[in-house]
């Protein structure tokens, strides 16, 4: 089966989208940093390293510190489709940032999109 072409999509360039849909409705690119360090681990230096060096989605997810062991708490309709039944782990993982992403611009309260956790939820592997 073709792997199917968002996996090829830089995350410079998804994130960049992110950034500006949040900011268009009054949120920061802190709190997507938030975000996505919640569901991914990255830190400050490694959330600027693979945006500067343009990584595939697909790269950016295998390359994550730590998937956030909460992040099946994600459910919900994102582009017509429930996350919690989406079967492929790495479209999932990329529908997962989008839903909290949307959660986000739609003004939910950080701690809800969070799932009721904070940053010390994430503990890269050792």
């Amino acid at each position: 089966m073709p792997r199917h072409r968002i996996f090829a999509f830089s995350f410079a360039r998804i994130y960049a989208l992110y950034i500006a849909k949040v900011q268009r409705k009054g949120r920061t690119q802190a709190e997507v940093d938030e975000v996505i360090s919640w569901l991914t681990g990255y830190d400050a230096a490694g959330l600027e390293r693979v945006i500067a060096t343009e990584v595939d989605l697909e790269t950016f997810f295998a390359q994550a510190p730590a998937l956030n062991p909460h992040a099946s708490l994600i459910t919900g309709l994102i582009c017509g489709y429930r996350v919690e039944e989406i079967e492929d782990p790495l479209m999932q993982q990329i529908r997962y940032l989008d839903k909290l992403v949307d959660e986000l611009a739609k003004g939910r309260k950080m701690t809800a999109i969070l799932r009721g956790g904070g940053k010390a939820d994430v503990r890269p592997a050792t």
